[in-house]
Protein backbone atom coordinates (compact mmCIF):
# COMPACT_ATOMS: atom_id res chain seq x y z
CA UNK A 1 0.00 0.00 0.00
CA UNK A 2 1.42 3.37 -0.97
CA UNK A 3 0.94 6.45 1.07
CA UNK A 4 -0.48 9.52 -0.58
CA UNK A 5 1.51 12.66 -0.25
CA UNK A 6 -0.33 15.41 1.54
CA UNK A 7 -1.57 18.11 -0.79
CA UNK A 8 0.64 21.15 -0.78
CA UNK A 9 -1.13 24.30 0.24
CA UNK A 10 -0.30 27.49 -1.48
CA UNK A 11 0.79 30.40 0.63
CA UNK A 12 -2.15 32.66 1.56
CA UNK A 13 -0.43 35.65 -0.03
CA UNK A 14 -0.01 33.78 -3.33
CA UNK A 15 -3.65 32.67 -3.30
CA UNK A 16 -4.83 36.16 -2.46
CA UNK A 17 -2.68 37.61 -5.23
CA UNK A 18 -4.60 35.64 -7.84
CA UNK A 19 -7.80 37.37 -6.78
CA UNK A 20 -6.46 40.90 -6.80
CA UNK A 21 -6.69 43.54 -9.48
CA UNK A 22 -4.48 46.29 -8.07
CA UNK A 23 -5.43 49.83 -9.05
CA UNK A 24 -4.68 53.34 -7.83
CA UNK A 25 -7.41 55.95 -7.34
CA UNK A 26 -7.38 59.55 -6.23
CA UNK A 27 -9.64 60.19 -3.23
CA UNK A 28 -10.59 63.64 -2.02
CA UNK A 29 -9.86 64.18 1.67
CA UNK A 30 -10.91 67.67 2.62
CA UNK A 31 -9.25 70.10 0.24
CA UNK A 32 -6.58 67.69 -1.02
CA UNK A 33 -6.56 64.57 -3.16
CA UNK A 34 -4.72 61.49 -1.94
CA UNK A 35 -3.67 58.47 -4.02
CA UNK A 36 -4.88 55.16 -2.57
CA UNK A 37 -4.24 51.59 -3.67
CA UNK A 38 -7.38 49.51 -4.09
CA UNK A 39 -8.39 46.05 -5.25
CA UNK A 40 -10.72 46.41 -8.23
CA UNK A 41 -11.67 42.74 -7.91
CA UNK A 42 -13.61 43.40 -4.69
CA UNK A 43 -15.95 45.89 -6.32
CA UNK A 44 -19.09 44.73 -8.13
CA UNK A 45 -18.74 47.88 -10.23
CA UNK A 46 -15.24 46.82 -11.27
CA UNK A 47 -16.65 43.45 -12.32
CA UNK A 48 -19.40 45.12 -14.37
CA UNK A 49 -16.87 47.51 -15.92
CA UNK A 50 -14.68 44.59 -17.06
CA UNK A 51 -17.58 42.56 -18.52
CA UNK A 52 -18.87 43.22 -22.02
CA UNK A 53 -22.50 43.16 -23.09
CA UNK A 54 -23.89 41.70 -26.33
CA UNK A 55 -22.89 44.93 -28.09
CA UNK A 56 -19.25 44.51 -27.04
CA UNK A 57 -19.35 47.52 -24.71
CA UNK A 58 -18.77 47.35 -20.94
CA UNK A 59 -21.92 46.70 -18.91
CA UNK A 60 -21.43 50.07 -17.22
CA UNK A 61 -19.77 53.10 -18.75
CA UNK A 62 -16.76 55.01 -17.52
CA UNK A 63 -18.89 57.83 -16.11
CA UNK A 64 -21.17 55.39 -14.29
CA UNK A 65 -18.15 53.59 -12.84
CA UNK A 66 -16.59 56.88 -11.71
CA UNK A 67 -19.84 57.99 -10.05
CA UNK A 68 -20.26 54.68 -8.23
CA UNK A 69 -16.65 54.70 -7.06
CA UNK A 70 -17.01 58.27 -5.83
CA UNK A 71 -20.01 57.20 -3.76
CA UNK A 72 -18.03 54.23 -2.44
CA UNK A 73 -15.04 56.43 -1.53
CA UNK A 74 -17.25 58.87 0.39
CA UNK A 75 -19.03 56.01 2.14
CA UNK A 76 -15.70 54.48 3.18
CA UNK A 77 -14.32 57.82 4.33
CA UNK A 78 -17.53 58.47 6.25
CA UNK A 79 -17.05 55.26 8.20
CA UNK A 80 -13.69 56.41 9.51
CA UNK A 81 -13.60 57.62 13.06
CA UNK A 82 -10.93 59.52 14.94
CA UNK A 83 -8.24 57.50 16.68
CA UNK A 84 -8.73 56.90 20.37
CA UNK A 85 -5.14 55.79 20.91
CA UNK A 86 -1.77 57.26 20.01
CA UNK A 87 -1.00 57.62 16.30
CA UNK A 88 2.62 56.53 15.86
CA UNK A 89 2.45 56.28 12.08
CA UNK A 90 3.54 59.87 11.49
CA UNK A 91 6.27 60.17 14.13
CA UNK A 92 9.60 60.98 12.50
CA UNK A 93 12.68 58.98 13.47
CA UNK A 94 14.03 61.92 15.47
CA UNK A 95 10.98 61.89 17.72
CA UNK A 96 9.87 65.47 17.01
CA UNK A 97 6.10 65.02 16.97
CA UNK A 98 5.18 68.70 16.76
CA UNK A 99 5.34 68.79 12.98
CA UNK A 100 3.05 65.75 12.53
CA UNK A 101 0.36 66.37 15.13
CA UNK A 102 -3.16 66.36 13.73
CA UNK A 103 -6.30 67.63 15.30
CA UNK A 104 -8.65 64.65 15.90
CA UNK A 105 -11.66 66.82 15.06
CA UNK A 106 -10.20 67.35 11.59
CA UNK A 107 -10.61 63.63 10.87
CA UNK A 108 -14.10 63.65 12.32
CA UNK A 109 -14.99 66.66 10.16
CA UNK A 110 -13.81 64.82 7.03
CA UNK A 111 -15.88 61.79 7.97
CA UNK A 112 -18.93 63.91 8.70
CA UNK A 113 -18.58 65.77 5.40
CA UNK A 114 -18.27 62.44 3.56
CA UNK A 115 -21.43 61.14 5.24
CA UNK A 116 -23.29 64.27 4.15
CA UNK A 117 -22.07 63.79 0.56
CA UNK A 118 -23.32 60.18 0.62
CA UNK A 119 -26.71 61.29 1.91
CA UNK A 120 -27.01 63.99 -0.79
CA UNK A 121 -25.98 61.53 -3.52
CA UNK A 122 -28.50 58.90 -2.38
CA UNK A 123 -31.21 61.59 -2.16
CA UNK A 124 -30.38 62.67 -5.71
CA UNK A 125 -30.79 59.07 -6.93
CA UNK A 126 -34.25 58.90 -5.42
CA UNK A 127 -36.03 56.50 -3.09
CA UNK A 128 -36.51 53.78 -5.70
CA UNK A 129 -32.85 53.74 -6.75
CA UNK A 130 -30.86 54.64 -3.66
CA UNK A 131 -31.20 51.14 -2.20
CA UNK A 132 -29.38 49.41 -5.07
CA UNK A 133 -26.62 52.05 -4.97
CA UNK A 134 -26.21 51.57 -1.23
CA UNK A 135 -26.01 47.78 -1.50
CA UNK A 136 -23.76 47.54 -4.57
CA UNK A 137 -21.53 50.62 -4.28
CA UNK A 138 -21.28 51.02 -0.51
CA UNK A 139 -21.65 47.49 0.85
CA UNK A 140 -20.08 45.83 -2.23
CA UNK A 141 -22.96 43.38 -2.54
CA UNK A 142 -23.21 41.52 -5.84
CA UNK A 143 -26.13 42.09 -8.18
CA UNK A 144 -27.61 38.62 -7.65
CA UNK A 145 -27.62 39.08 -3.87
CA UNK A 146 -29.14 42.55 -4.22
CA UNK A 147 -31.86 41.21 -6.52
CA UNK A 148 -32.72 38.48 -4.01
CA UNK A 149 -32.72 41.03 -1.18
CA UNK A 150 -35.17 43.26 -3.02
CA UNK A 151 -37.26 40.33 -4.31
CA UNK A 152 -36.60 41.35 -7.92
CA UNK A 153 -36.56 38.99 -10.90
CA UNK A 154 -33.17 37.63 -11.97
CA UNK A 155 -31.08 39.90 -14.19
CA UNK A 156 -33.21 42.96 -13.43
CA UNK A 157 -30.66 44.49 -11.05
CA UNK A 158 -28.23 45.42 -13.82
CA UNK A 159 -30.76 47.69 -15.53
CA UNK A 160 -31.90 49.30 -12.27
CA UNK A 161 -28.26 49.84 -11.24
CA UNK A 162 -27.46 51.45 -14.59
CA UNK A 163 -30.36 53.89 -14.16
CA UNK A 164 -29.28 54.65 -10.58
CA UNK A 165 -25.68 55.22 -11.68
CA UNK A 166 -26.92 57.58 -14.41
CA UNK A 167 -28.63 59.63 -11.69
CA UNK A 168 -25.33 59.72 -9.77
CA UNK A 169 -23.47 60.83 -12.89
CA UNK A 170 -25.91 63.73 -13.21
CA UNK A 171 -25.67 64.55 -9.49
CA UNK A 172 -21.85 64.63 -9.54
CA UNK A 173 -21.76 66.52 -12.83
CA UNK A 174 -19.51 63.94 -14.47
CA UNK A 175 -19.10 64.33 -18.20
CA UNK A 176 -19.68 61.22 -20.26
CA UNK A 177 -17.07 60.53 -22.91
Amino acid sequence: MTKKKPARRKAPAAAAGRHRLPARRMVRVGAEEVAVDINDAESPLGWLRRRKGADGKPLIGAAQFEAGERLRADFTLGQMSPRVTADWSGVPAGGDRRSTMRDPTEIADHALAARERVARALDAAGPGLSGILFRVCCHLEGLEAAERGFGWPKRSGKLVLQIALDRLVRHYGIRED
